[in-house]
Parts: C-alpha cells; structure tokens; sequence
C-alpha cells in the first residue's frame, strides 16, 4: 500500500511539474510571438496578453502546491524546534487543523466564484471564467490532500520531526 501511494504521489508530482512547465513555456511563447508581430508587423494576437495572465495565475497556484509539497513555504520554528516531543506533536496538530481551516476556506469561496463566473466569459480570449477560479478548488483540496496525509503521519506514526511544521526549518542545517 505504502509503494503504491509512494507512485502515485510521484505520478501527480510529474503532472504537476508537467503543467507548470507548459502554462510557463505557453506564457513564454505567447508573449515573445506577440513582440516579435508587434515589433516587425504592427500586428499582434489580441489575446495573448490575457491567455499569458491566466496561464500565469494557474502557474502561480500550481507552484503554491508544489512549494508545499516540498515543504518550502515560509514557516518561523525556532520555538517549536526547543520543544518537547509530545508539545511538537500537539502543535503540529494544532497547525495543520489550522491549515486545513483556511484550504477549507479558500475552497469554499473558490467553488462559490467558480460556479458564479461560469457563464462570463473572458472578453478577448472567450474562456469561461470559471477557468480562472477553478484554479483555487485544484490548489485547495490539492494542498489538503497532502497537509492530511502529513497529519496522519503526526498522529499515527512516522516522524514528527519532518512533519511539525509546512517547512523543515534550515536552521540546524548550517
């Protein structure tokens, strides 16, 4: 079982890394053909501009995922790590609840904003902009699906070390 979600969780890391890459490399096309058109044709894509931004927005919350997956959101740990065990291990849980709150939160108002905008559509590029807002119910239960994996790990084993916080804390590495 443990090999299995250990796949499954460097499949969807590949996947997310893939969409990073192909939202920066259609920003980075997108945006250099519309200089060079600009620049020799007096012409250009009239919604390029746009596209980049919302490929941009996606890259942005697709990177946020990542950036927790592997632990380098910005965490202050210096009292946790004098701590106890058992006082790291309650405060790790407080954390992560906490955590879970606020995805929970961002979820929410994303879904609202998602089903809401459904219907309008972006002026240049005509995508429905429940494109865009759909982008915070993916990062959401994506950034769940692992802070709850780390809190069953807090609680029913594993190191709490490497789990008390969102970040490793670099401190004691220098």
């Amino acid at each position: 079982m443990k090999r299995l979600m250990e796949r499954t969780g460097r499949w969807f890391e590949g996947l997310l890394n893939l969409l990073i890459a192909l939202s920066l490399a259609g920003m980075s096309v997108l945006v250099f053909l519309n200089v060079v058109l600009r620049y020799f044709f007096d012409s250009g894509i009239t919604w390029s501009e746009e596209m980049s931004r919302f490929l941009f927005v996606w890259m942005v919350f697709l990177g946020a995922i990542a950036a927790l997956k592997e632990r380098m959101h910005l965490a202050v740990d210096v009292v946790i790590k004098r701590l106890p065990m058992g006082w790291k291990k309650f405060f790790a849980v407080i954390s992560h609840s906490l955590v879970l709150y606020v995805l929970w939160l961002v979820f929410d108002g994303s879904w609202k904003m998602t089903w809401l905008n459904m219907a309008s559509k972006a002026p240049a590029t005509g995508v429905s902009l429940g494109f865009v807002y759909g982008v915070g119910v993916v990062t959401s239960l994506a950034m769940a699906a692992i802070v709850i994996l780390r809190l069953f790990r807090i609680l029913f084993g594993g190191s709490v070390e490497s789990d008390f916080s969102l970040s490793e804390g670099n401190a004691d590495a220098d």
